[in-house]
């Protein structure tokens, strides 16, 4: 779910969060898309992250505050961004 705009998205199984955000008219900027330059990095409000990036410090990591939305995906069933 993007919080701000109150839309709830559905990932679907090999889509990037960007991807499936842009298909309801929500833009992240991107730069890399590997998950190296931390362009897309949203705060995380809700959920467990499967981080894939390495942007993040494995401290941040832990903290499961932010999500590199290019490439990293959700653990938990629910995700919700502040986008």
């Amino acid at each position: 779910m993007a919080a701000a705009s109150g839309k709830t998205v559905q990932v679907k199984e090999g889509e990037s969060i960007v991807a499936a955000l842009k298909s309801v008219g929500i833009q992240v900027q991107v730069s890399c898309q590997e998950g190296v330059c931390g362009t897309c990095v949203c705060t995380v409000l809700e959920g467990e992250c499967d981080h894939r990036d390495v942007y993040l410090t494995d401290e941040e990591k832990t903290d499961n505050d932010q999500i590199m939305t290019c490439c990293s995906r959700a653990k938990s069933a629910r995700l919700v961004l502040d986008i």
